[in-house]
């Protein structure tokens, strides 16, 4: 084994990928996975991460557990960490990465509801799982948890109001779990920039080319090019990191 490989092994780690099955979650896990892991694939479709599983199992050998729960309603997560300790008696990360951020045609269009959907499930989820797992990650002894936000929290856009506050929340509460898990725990934030994946599908393909070109990097993200800096804050690679953002966002001005 090379040097590179022995500060990224995640050999016989229990790495646990929310939004797992597909997009920059799919690419975290599969990537865990590859590097020695076995993964938690969880989403609200549970076929979905079955399939992702399967998949990922019959790529890397690895185990991979797919579960169906909905990260925004607290009543089901004391269940899914539960069933993660009952498979594999440990946790070793948590990524936080299920989020949405849905389409409305203006801000007075954003109803009570819409708004409760998007923090619950961008922040309120994550702050609950984080709890859940780092406590458990804390009395064992070490641990990574990785909230994974975007940079419309600090380049927030009208359209994409309640989701920008919604990782600005989950930005703050990295250093503030930081904090309160260490120095067991390492808690991180990952922070995109614009990729594409199925939600890419939905945007103005001409004006994100446009609005790239003053990005550093002049191109918008492929998924697997989050792998690298995941990968970074699921290992030992990252042993003194911890309460810190990592960009990997092309350079955003």
């Amino acid at each position: 084994m090379g040097y590179a490989d022995k500060i990224f092994d995640l050999t016989d780690k229990v790495v646990v990928v929310t939004g797992g099955s597909r997009g920059l979650g799919r690419q975290m896990a599969l990537a865990a996975a590859h590097c020695g892991a076995d993964v938690v694939i969880a989403s609200r479709d549970l076929a979905s991460c079955e399939a992702t599983a399967a998949e990922i199992t019959e790529l890397t050998g690895r185990t991979a557990m797919p579960y169906g729960v909905h990260i925004g309603r607290w009543a089901q997560l004391d269940g899914f960490t539960d069933a993660v300790y009952e498979r594999f008696g440990r946790a070793d990360v948590l990524v936080n990465n299920a989020g949405m951020s849905p389409v409305f045609d203006s801000l007075s269009d954003i109803s009570e509801k819409l708004f409760d959907s998007v923090l619950n499930l961008n922040l309120k989820g994550p702050f609950r799982l984080s709890v859940l797992f780092g406590e458990r990650m804390r009395a064992a002894g070490s641990g990574s948890i990785i909230n994974v936000s975007s940079t419309g929290s600090i380049r927030p856009s009208p359209w994409i109001l309640p989701y920008s506050a919604a990782k600005a929340g989950l930005n703050a509460m990295t250093e503030a779990l930081a904090a309160a898990f260490g120095p067991q725990v390492r808690v991180n934030t990952l922070m995109p920039g614009p990729f594409f994946t199925d939600v890419s599908k939905h945007w103005d393909l001409e004006k994100t080319a446009e609005a790239s070109r003053a990005h550093a990097l002049q191109k918008t993200g492929q998924p697997e090019e989050i792998v690298g800096a995941a990968l970074y804050l699921m290992s030992d690679a990252s042993s003194y990191t911890s309460a810190s953002t990592v960009r990997v966002d092309g350079g955003i001005p």
